[in-house]
């Protein structure tokens, strides 16, 4: 497992997701934070660099539901069903926001978007998957940040609806 490093600031966590999440009264969650110094832009690469299990990734992706920028909070191991989203969300169409729709949203690049924290509110829906767990791992605003938070916890704070829409 690599080892991870502490930024300047005192915690791993991107600047802006720490300001979030301590207005949110979560910033208990900070110093639970770990920087890596490879990116953890993918799923995949935050297990490696973790050592956890693919599922244990919570994916934070960002789509556009009849251009409405929608939140969906998956586990690393699977995709996102469109079809299933659009019938949940009661969208005619949903496809994956591009990168500058999501940093505009968000306020965070992809493969750094965080579960909440956002610099816009917006709907999120969150796979059962995620249940699956005890701990989840998610981005904290940085390609190279992620804190682990039990599932429940996380999608309550994120605000989510808890749904099937793993592929």
């Amino acid at each position: 497992m690599t080892t991870a490093e502490s930024s300047n600031s005192g915690t791993a966590a991107h600047p802006r997701f720490a300001e979030a999440v301590t207005a949110m009264g979560l910033a208990d969650l900070l110093p639970r934070a770990r920087r890596f110094p490879e990116a953890t832009r993918t799923a995949q690469e935050a297990a490696d660099a973790i050592g956890c299990e693919l599922s244990q990734i919570c994916k934070s992706l960002i789509f556009a539901a009849d251009g409405v920028p929608v939140l969906v909070l998956m586990d690393g191991a699977s995709r996102v069903d469109l079809d299933l989203v659009r019938e949940e969300l009661g969208a005619e169409k949903v496809t994956r926001a591009k990168a500058d729709v999501v940093r505009e949203f968000t306020g965070y690049a992809i493969g750094g978007v965080p579960p909440f924290g956002h610099a816009n509110k917006t709907r999120v829906l969150a796979d059962r998957s995620l249940l699956a767990h005890d701990t989840v791992w998610a981005a904290a605003g940085s390609p190279y940040a992620v804190f682990p938070m039990g599932p429940k916890e996380l999608i309550s704070h994120a605000g989510a609806a808890l749904v099937d829409v793993r592929a």
